[in-house]
């Protein structure tokens, strides 16, 4: 059954504060020819550490434009990255382990910064929409399984509704035969009972040169609302998302090796390091420190006085954050 993203629209109803930052989107993109399975299930090792016991999860790119929106399949996300790309805008990745939505779209063209922070995982399965042309030869390199409509065409389709390229929607069950389960979010991430401390904060919003995400303490919700460009974000299959959890994490942005069409040097986000960030839980704020000493690695956040941060159970958003 080919998906129709028009199923749900909500109104748009508006609130929201500020706090300040910078970021980028959208490139020329070829597609990725080659099927991530073509070269025998263990043709690439998993990261030193992990197993095929641990389970590989599936990260989707998923397009964050106003044409793009509302999404489909983001409830279902056990971790929805932020990270920026050309143009002051920003991109998602959305990371399934712990179950896998029906659909999930519209999926956007990968970034070279996306094959380090997937390395965290035991050999994950990419789902884009296709790459830059001398971007892909480090894709196929990358231990993971890559897998673009070129590569398994029958794992999507395209809304006939919505304009190209924003219109390409994956369905999970022709990559993945179930979710992995819990153990394949080797994030480093640390769930349990809120933290003493913190500040009370009523919502956040990280401002990028073309994007704004704003998030919004709901105590009936017990999460963040999360609105974009002012608007209240919501999904066409599970209304709109509000994670227990949100990070805001200050990282390193440079440009990287590679350009769009129209000659723009592609940002690029590193995740492996430390630095500060601010979480968000149970309505209140805390500061905290990140660390990552390697890509194989998981992301360690501590509290000011070095005890690991628990998150609250449930989504996590991490918003990369350009470090001042």
């Amino acid at each position: 059954m080919r998906h129709r993203a028009r199923t749900r629209r909500a109104a748009p109803t508006a609130m929201l504060l500020a706090v300040a930052l910078t970021a980028s989107l959208a490139a020329g993109c070829t597609g990725h020819g080659r099927d991530g399975d073509d070269r025998g299930p263990d043709h690439v090792p998993s990261p030193p550490g992990k197993s095929a016991a641990t389970g590989s999860p599936l990260a989707v790119k998923i397009d964050n434009v106003r044409a793009a929106r509302p999404q489909t399949g983001l409830g279902a996300a056990d971790v929805v990255y932020v990270e920026e790309v050309e143009g002051g805008l920003t991109r998602l990745m959305a990371v399934y382990a712990t179950r896998l939505p029906e659909t999930v779209g519209p999926v956007r063209s990968a970034r070279e910064s996306d094959l380090e922070l997937l390395r965290q995982f035991a050999r994950p399965t990419l789902a884009f929409s296709g790459a830059q042309r001398a971007l892909l030869p480090l894709i196929d390199q990358a231990p993971l399984r890559a897998q673009s409509p070129d590569a398994i065409p029958g794992a999507y389709d395209r809304d006939p509704g919505r304009a190209a390229p924003h219109n390409l929607y994956l369905h999970p069950a022709a990559l993945l035969p179930a979710a992995p389960g819990e153990a394949a979010l080797t994030t480093g991430f640390r769930y349990g009972p809120a933290p003493d401390g913190g500040a009370p904060v009523s919502a956040r919003t990280v401002r990028y040169p073309a994007a704004r995400l704003t998030f919004t303490w709901s105590a009936e919700r017990g999460g963040w609302l999360v609105a974009m460009d002012g608007e209240p974000t919501v999904t066409t299959d599970s209304g709109r998302p509000a994670p227990p959890t949100v990070v805001l994490q200050q990282v390193t942005v440079r440009a990287s090796g590679y350009h769009d069409v129209l000659g723009n040097r592609t940002p690029y986000t590193e995740t492996v390091g430390s630095g500060r960030a601010e979480v968000l839980r149970d309505g209140r704020s805390y500061d905290a420190s990140w660390s990552r000493p390697a890509a194989t690695d998981g992301t360690a956040f501590t509290a000011a006085d070095g005890s690991r941060l628990d998150f609250a159970a449930g989504q996590v958003w991490v918003v990369f954050v350009p470090a001042p």
